[in-house]
């Protein structure tokens, strides 16, 4: 599978009752593949997949494939920190059709070692014949998937890459010079993408792109094409957004920004809240001063040109 490009972690949109909005996401989804968008990864951290319902996050999956209708890939978030429990998940997102694959992350909690990664991960993808997206994000589930252990799961034949939020240059450094080349390395923080593919990086799966994504998606696309002028330039003007969606827990202010934005409600369930007054004045002035309020950037300019 060739996997490149700009892949947006999709939030789950909720209504004021806290219930799905599935609307609000059919009306996102489409808006995030006619602004480019390579591919779409519901159900993930940003889609705050661990507090739905196994129901819920059945049925976000399937719309979200059936709004996509094939258009772009879809990769479904799929973790558990029990790898029994995990297995027997991987094997129902399985039977979604059109799913294009599964991201999953490290087992959460427990804090298993290397060795222990590798059997929790092996085993979801022996329960699959989807293609395999490993998700090592440390700072949330305290455990890092090292370099020397991806390597071993590289050679399963359905995992086919990792979407990597260590924000370890080194460690993603070591992974790109030490990985078969056709193994698809991602960036998973959108404020490294640039180094991340300067590196040889296959793309990111960005939160940005929830609220941006036709920015986002000419920013990833320069930079594959080596057009780093452009992809400077587009990230120079849009930096400051990518960082201001996490001046508290995602997914808040990015969802305070969609809301602003005309897509669906500010909600978010609990443990997560809505950002502070404090915090939604600031990204009120980001996004203004963006000029996305008015559906244009500060410049003028359609970057959907690039």
């Amino acid at each position: 599978m060739e996997l490149m490009g700009c892949g947006t972690a999709l939030v789950t949109p909720f209504r004021r009752d806290g219930s799905v909005d599935e609307p609000a996401l059919h009306a996102l989804v489409n808006w995030q593949i006619e602004s480019g968008i390579s591919f779409l990864v519901p159900c993930g951290t940003t889609g705050e997949a661990s507090t739905l319902s196994e129901t819920e996050w059945l049925r976000v999956v399937e719309l979200v494939v059936g709004t996509a209708g094939g258009r772009v890939p879809v990769f479904a978030g799929c973790t558990h920190n029990a790898t029994s429990e995990a297995v027997i998940r991987t094997s129902k997102i399985s039977q979604v059709h059109g799913l294009t694959g599964i991201l999953t992350a490290n087992p959460y909690y427990n804090r298993p070692g290397q060795e222990g990664q590798y059997h929790h991960f092996r085993a979801i993808a022996e329960a699959t014949t989807l293609p395999v997206l490993l998700y090592n994000i440390p700072g949330r589930t305290g455990t890092n998937l090292e370099p020397a252990t991806v390597l071993r799961l590289a050679e399963i034949k359905n995992i086919i890459g990792i979407k990597e939020s260590s924000g370890n240059i080194a460690q993603i450094t070591e992974l790109l010079t030490t990985l078969p080349r056709s193994f698809k390395v991602f960036a998973g923080d959108d404020s490294l993408a640039l180094p991340v593919i300067a590196l040889g990086g296959a793309g990111l799966i960005s939160v940005a792109s929830n609220a941006i994504p036709a920015q986002m998606s000419s920013l990833i696309g320069a930079a594959l094409e080596n057009d780093w002028p452009t992809a400077r330039r587009i990230n120079r003007q849009f930096f400051r957004l990518m960082q201001a969606h996490f001046w508290e827990a995602s997914p808040a202010p990015v969802k305070a920004v969609l809301e602003m934005l005309g897509h669906g409600e500010d909600v978010l369930r609990l443990p997560m809240v809505p950002v502070s007054s404090a915090t939604r004045r600031k990204l009120e002035t980001v996004v203004g001063e963006l000029g996305l309020l008015a559906g244009v950037a500060s410049t003028g300019e359609d970057l959907r040109m690039y």
